[in-house]
């Protein structure tokens, strides 16, 4: 069977562990396992879980009196609180600018429901080709004023069907063409929320990069005025780089969007559950699943379509409702686990991060001494 999990799925793991924070309680790879195997059947092992709390950025931190916690990476909890801060100010302040949710995702070939009826050889009913067959990649735009933004419906084939990672298939030169006529089809002041896929976060400015050569570092320096000796080294030429790069980083689209009177909101990485596209897709995806009987690629496409243009504005209003609930939520509980992980943090070795899976060998123990 296979073990991998799916973002939702990720978001589950990631709430396990956050209910442990709340409650004072110390979180291990086995009990959040065990957490997890009880609500979810989950049947991967103790070594799979930690794949994925690694995948999820969390890691073992051992503190001053040797015993190890469990932390989430400081960018990614910084970053989730700074959206959530965003978010629910402007509902407190009651922006009435919409709120627009934009995304991509993927419609497989042979996409169906996973539970068909058929006899018990198995020798009548609908078959579902084995594999994934093609791929369609679909990027629209929606909030609950309006639903899906009119005119702003992107849905193209796959160029190799057999990816496993459909973000392959969309380039920074794609999307921004798709984004550019997004805009032109926003009929107020809005808000953008966003996730960091590479090809929404082309920089605004271009730097060189890590593995620059002298001679670009050098003609870098020149159009910028920046003074150099030719005696420098690479090194020192980078250092030159470091030192006026700005500390946040400054995005082409956020910049062009903020230039045509609208705002971008960026979520943080791996909060696929502040999307309120995500649950609009689940439904766009059940539609499809449930009329496709034919396992062609010129079927899924029609299938796509119909089942997009059958999104309603009551249906994004519901989604949107849901993800404004669970940002709010989240929040509040931010402030309160700040509060409670505090002295812990105080207390956690700089740089002491514990990689060796031995993590569990007290599991039973309270890190708060409960």
């Amino acid at each position: 069977m296979n073990n991998e999990l799916d973002d939702f799925d990720k978001d589950i793991v990631r709430r396990f562990i956050y209910d442990f924070y709340d409650r004072g309680e110390y979180p291990t790879a086995f009990s959040i396992l065990n957490t997890y195997r009880e609500k979810n059947n989950y049947t991967g092992s103790v070594r799979s879980m930690r794949r994925v709390l690694k995948n999820l950025n969390f890691s073992f931190k051992k503190c001053n009196d040797g015993r190890k916690f469990l932390m989430e990476r400081l960018d990614i909890v910084a970053l989730r609180c700074t959206f959530l801060r965003k978010t629910c100010t402007l509902r407190k302040n009651n922006d009435r600018r919409p709120v627009v949710y934009v995304d991509e995702t993927w419609v497989n070939q042979n996409h169906s429901r996973s539970i068909i009826w058929q006899n018990n050889e198995g020798t009548e009913g609908l078959k579902v080709p084995i594999g994934k067959g093609g791929r369609l990649i679909v990027c629209h735009a929606g909030c609950a004023r309006y639903g899906f933004i009119k005119d702003s419906k992107l849905v193209f084939r796959s160029n190799t069907g057999n990816t496993t990672y459909y973000h392959n298939q969309m380039n920074a030169e794609v999307y921004k063409e798709w984004f550019f006529e997004l805009l032109n089809h926003l009929e107020e002041p809005s808000i953008i929320v966003m996730d960091n896929a590479s090809y929404h976060s082309t920089l605004a400015e271009n730097y060189p990069k890590s593995n620059s050569r002298k001679s670009d570092v050098q003609k870098w320096l020149k159009d910028k005025n920046i003074p150099y000796s030719n005696l420098e080294t690479l090194a020192e030429l980078k250092m030159k780089v470091k030192n006026i790069m700005p500390r946040e980083k400054s995005y082409l689209l956020d910049q062009l969007t903020l230039e045509r009177g609208h705002e971008v909101i960026r979520l943080p990485p791996y909060h696929c559950q502040y999307n309120a596209n995500e649950l609009i897709w689940a439904q766009v995806k059940n539609e499809v699943a449930k009329k496709n009987n034919t396992f062609k690629m010129v079927d899924i496409e029609r299938l796509t379509h119909e089942a997009l243009d059958s999104v309603t504005v009551q249906d994004w209003e519901k989604c949107v409702r849901h993800a404004e609930t669970i940002q709010a939520q989240d929040y509040e509980k931010e402030v309160h686990r700040d509060a409670i992980l505090e002295p812990i943090i105080l207390t956690i070795l700089p740089g002491d991060s514990d990689s060796s899976d031995d993590e569990d060998t007290n599991n039973d123990e309270d890190i708060f001494g409960n």
